[in-house]
């Protein structure tokens, strides 16, 4: 469902109270929170191109990071989520696109004698307590890659029937997840091994040198700005939702100074505070691990299976009851454990990096 139908849904199973601060802020955490890995991303992929073209050049990468917000600042501007859908078409076009060209430049690189890097596919840590952790630090990534059933299924719950166009949006979904980003993992896992990046296009050039066409690097890094782009524009409508609700007047037309006003300063500070967080804080995967460990795990793991016993009250001896419960037990540790693995990385790589930093 979408974000926020899955925020009314989840106040109206658990009161008032448990759902407007429990439920309601991790959804929010969870959309915002990918507005601001998707921003990051861009700019690594902006300063890619940059660094391909001029390998020499000197440029930083919080300042590749602030173009991409500039650029966010205007799609930011887009009225209502309804007006997407010409970018939400675009958005999966480019999704197959970027998907098929990096898993096949994946496997040119694999095949390549001449080409292919050293890989080893141990899993890495200088300690069982190191390599323990970076395994539930990867689960948490899986479940942020995977958990992104919400964008589908946000119009399918405007109108009815609302449990059969969810089941349709969930099924395109994961075609879609299993098709694209499966092949460019497992791709990527076998052609670069533990050394694959969080960026796996990072992977494509070697100490300057690209170990595919040049161009065909070039491509595929415009493909993934401008589905981030569009992926960026869709999470942020939760939180246009709540600053509007907030700073608008429901009374006074849509494009009213009123409302535009509003609209625009709310938007674009939204922005540029998600543009400074990933400015400051650019490791990609951490922030994946962090969103996956707080936002997803709980969201799309433990809180369905426990609203599915409280709205259908199954029989406390009955096996859907018990594997409802299991799972939420299960996944309610896997989630802590994967929360202190995504905050300790964090603290590790704060050490090893300044904020800001040009990684």
């Amino acid at each position: 469902m979408s974000p926020i139908v899955k925020v009314q849904f989840g106040i109206f199973l658990t009161g008032p109270k448990w759902g407007r601060y429990c439920v309601g802020p991790i959804q929010f955490i969870v959309c915002y929170g990918a507005v601001v890995g998707c921003t990051l991303l861009g700019g690594q992929c902006m300063k890619a191109i940059y660094v391909l073209l001029n390998p020499d050049g000197t440029l930083k990468l919080y300042l590749f990071v602030t173009i991409f917000g500039c650029f966010m600042l205007t799609l930011a501007q887009i009225p209502s989520f309804h007006s997407l859908r010409h970018i939400n078409l675009l958005s999966l076009l480019l999704c197959l696109g970027y998907s098929a060209c990096a898993t096949a430049a994946a496997i040119h690189i694999g095949t390549s004698s001449s080409s292919s890097p050293p890989k080893e596919y141990s899993v890495p840590g200088d300690d069982t307590a190191d390599r323990l952790f970076g395994v539930f630090n990867a689960v948490a990534i899986i479940a942020t890659t995977c958990g992104n059933g919400i964008i589908p299924e946000i119009q399918a719950t405007v109108a009815p029937p609302v449990k059969g166009k969810m089941f349709k949006g969930l099924c395109v979904c994961y075609a879609v997840v299993l098709a694209a980003f499966f092949s460019v993992a497992i791709s990527g896992y076998w052609a670069f091994g533990n050394r694959a990046q969080g960026l796996v296009l990072s992977n494509f050039v070697d100490s300057g040198r690209p170990l595919v066409p040049k161009w065909f690097v070039l491509m595929v890094n415009v493909f993934t700005i401008l589905q981030l782009s569009a992926v960026a524009v869709v999470y942020l409508q939760p939180t246009n939702e709540v600053l509007e609700g907030t700073f608008g007047d429901p009374k006074s037309k849509q494009f009213s100074a009123r409302n535009v006003i509003p609209r625009v300063l709310s938007r674009s500070l939204s922005v540029v505070f998600a543009t400074t967080v990933a400015a400051m804080l650019p490791f990609f995967g951490d922030i994946n691990a962090l969103i996956g460990a707080f936002g997803f795990i709980p969201l799309d793991f433990i809180l369905p299976v426990i609203f599915y016993n409280l709205t259908f009250k199954p029989p406390k001896r009955s096996l859907v009851f018990w594997l409802n419960s299991s799972i939420a037990v299960v996944f309610s540790a896997v989630g802590a454990i994967a929360a202190v693995a995504a905050v300790r990385q964090i603290s590790l790589d704060a050490k090893a990096y300044r904020l800001f930093a040009n990684v």
